[in-house]
């Protein structure tokens, strides 16, 4: 029997020819390789400190005593704040605000240590500019500990004042005394958390985008047919053929960011390189079963199909969950998360690289990723009327 009449034959030739593809079209290797490797090396750079320091903050201190001086050198001592200027009045740091020349400002009122002393409840104030979500939310937490430390400080003194000793002052300052133990990533590293999703997520995208060209490519050169023929009439052997070394580059890029995550950056993982590795693969190829299928669904027209993946793989960003609980969303959201892959990597990441649970905890969520993958036998059918019967519509 002639190998090259046989299934394997006709799918190894159709392999090949992929492969060559590759070497006239480097746009495809910049997509498959290039893109993801770059937005790696962009991402992990920006967040390598792990999280926001020495963020540019203001004061405007009024009342100008030991008390107050005391307050400022906390603050500054704070790990994201940097107290970069001093300002005479609220107006002025204001306007630096606005400027964008720090991200927020601490004010102290005159006569707050007075007030603090003879037991009238002062108040001060701190201004956080929340266009810049991320570093305000990182100076309201330091000035506000700040405050409170002083507050208690001050407290303190005034215990000591009416005889009482260390031990009951502290009794009264502090009557429960709260631990805080920040479970699966305690250094509270923002880049172990988004970019295990982020970067993934772009890969999954580039995915579905370069499926849906590689296969609508055929229709938009008139080679479609000549495929099929290539494929002995099997649409099956057709698109396994197409999208094999697809697969096989995006699952060592996978690999590659694995190994880059938990080995070179030690991202939090306690289900093992491996368990993560295997995850990342059968997303790869859910991804592509979603894009095969929506190709399927417009019938060879790329256009159409490039734009349905584009759209899906951007919304699954925001629907995932991971900046915005699902949980939290209206019903029929939730609903809708669970046609996203991305939705189902990022479950199971949580509950088995961060929490270190078994797979089986998150069996739904495997399912569904496997569902994704024999989501193209679904239009096979209308692949083959496609193959023989559609043209491409400029």
């Amino acid at each position: 029997m002639d190998f090259r009449k046989t299934q394997y034959g006709r799918l190894w030739s159709i392999v090949w020819r992929e492969i060559c593809t590759f070497a006239h079209r480097p746009l495809l290797l910049f997509t498959m390789l290039v893109a993801p490797v770059a937005c790696m090396v962009l991402f992990l750079s920006i967040m390598s400190d792990g999280l926001p320091t020495s963020l540019p903050a203001a004061v405007v201190d009024e009342d100008n005593t030991a008390t107050s001086r005391a307050v400022v050198r906390t603050l500054d001592a704070m790990q994201a704040t940097n107290l970069v200027a001093s300002y005479p009045d609220f107006a002025s740091a204001r306007r630096a605000m606005l400027r964008g020349e720090i991200y927020g400002f601490f004010h102290i009122p005159k006569g707050v240590t007075e007030k603090a002393i003879a037991g009238r409840q002062p108040r001060i104030a701190f201004y956080t500019n929340d266009c810049y979500y991320m570093p305000a939310a990182l100076l309201m937490k330091d000035m506000k500990l700040s405050s409170e430390l002083v507050g208690l400080a001050i407290t303190r003194e005034s215990l000591y004042g009416h005889g009482l000793t260390p031990r009951a002052a502290m009794g009264v300052v502090q009557p429960v005394v709260v631990e805080t133990h920040p479970l699966n990533n305690p250094e509270l590293n923002y880049s172990a958390y988004l970019n295990n999703i982020i970067i993934p997520g772009i890969l999954f995208l580039l995915i579905m985008i370069t499926t849906a060209y590689t296969i609508g490519i055929e229709w938009k050169n008139g080679t479609q047919r000549e495929l099929y023929a290539m494929s002995g009439y099997s649409s099956t052997v057709a698109l396994v053929g197409k999208l094999l070394p697809q697969t096989l580059v995006f699952s060592l890029m996978v690999v590659f960011f694995d190994v880059c995550f938990y080995r070179y950056s030690l991202f939090p993982c306690n289900c093992g390189i491996v368990s993560m590795m295997l995850l990342g693969i059968v997303t790869v190829m859910a991804s592509q079963g979603l894009a095969v299928f929506m190709m399927g669904l417009f019938a060879g027209q790329m256009r159409m199909a490039m734009s349905a993946c584009s759209l899906w793989g951007i919304v699954a960003m925001s629907i995932t969950g991971f900046t915005f609980p699902v949980t939290a969303m209206d019903t029929p959201l939730q609903w809708l998360s669970w046609l996203f892959p991305l939705r189902h990597y990022y479950v199971i990441y949580v509950n088995q690289a961060l929490n270190g649970y078994p797979v089986w905890y998150v069996w739904q969520h495997v399912v569904a990723l496997l569902a994704f993958m024999l989501l193209p036998l679904t239009v096979l059918w209308r692949y083959r009327v496609a193959f023989l019967k559609i043209k491409y519509v400029p």
